[in-house]
């Protein structure tokens, strides 16, 4: 089978869908690999890198043309749309819901579709989204702390604070694998931090992850609200039809 990996040509976007190692583990399992010349550069992956591992390094058309498998990082956009062969199999992040005129378009082209979101384990575990959720959660963290700053349109807060200045609050809606890697890094720069979820299972999840180090506050109609001093909170608002309740049940011991 030929594999063949263009360079994306998305605004910004610097991924490649395939590292010289995977080309190299393809090659070797006796498939034709087809990298587009330039397509490592942004990862920094260089065509020789790609070369010496068994790929053939070739322009846009020859990938399109002659791969029977096109693996990806994001959806295709219209004019690589417009190169899809009839009963190609198509690998990439596709994210279809907010797109209808995509969907139709593959329709038309006959392309055999499969999303990395949609990939799951036997668990149900998600290998392929899961890393991005990763990525999206520390980020999150991270570009919330630069727009903070004054000097771009923020209140001007340190998230760790400084001696005689108290730190930021961060409030992280969800308790999933986003909301777990952002209360990592919010942590990690010294921020008061909520985390937030209707899920009790999962905050306990999370009271195991970070050794004690969490607040877990749970309003309900039959339980009072509970919680151990610490620099994270998790609240648990399992009343969705008493908000304010659950909102007034915080402590000031909380930390958060």
């Amino acid at each position: 089978m030929f594999v063949g990996v263009p360079r994306e040509i998305k605004a910004g976007e610097q991924r490649v869908a395939l590292s010289p190692a995977g080309a190299r583990a393809l090659s070797d399992a006796g498939h034709g690999v087809l990298v587009e010349t330039g397509a490592g550069a942004g990862s920094g992956f260089r065509d020789e890198e790609y070369a010496a591992a068994g790929a053939r390094l070739v322009d846009v058309a020859g990938v399109w043309e002659t791969a029977e498998l096109v693996l990806k990082v994001k959806e295709p956009l219209a004019e690589e749309v417009a190169r899809i062969r009839e009963g190609q199999t198509l690998f990439t992040y596709l994210h279809l819901a907010p797109m209808p005129d995509l969907v139709r378009a593959l329709q038309r082209r006959g392309v055999l579709a499969i999303a990395y979101e949609t990939v799951e384990r036997a668990d149900g575990s998600l290998p392929l989204l899961t890393p991005m959720s990763e990525v999206a959660g520390r980020l999150a963290i991270q570009e919330g702390a630069h727009y903070l700053g004054r000097a771009y349109g923020g209140r001007g807060i340190l998230l760790s604070g400084v001696p005689g200045v108290p730190r930021g609050n961060v409030v992280i809606l969800g308790a999933g694998t986003v909301g777990i890697n952002a209360a990592r890094i919010a942590l990690g720069l010294g921020a008061d931090v909520s985390l937030l979820d209707i899920n009790l299972d999962r905050l306990r999840h999370v009271d195991d992850l970070f050794g004690g180090h969490v607040v877990t506050i749970a309003s309900t109609r039959s339980t009072s609200s509970r919680w151990r001093s610490a620099p994270i909170s998790s609240w648990a608002a399992c009343s969705w039809r008493e908000p304010r309740r659950h909102a007034s049940s915080r402590s000031p011991s909380s930390g958060a």
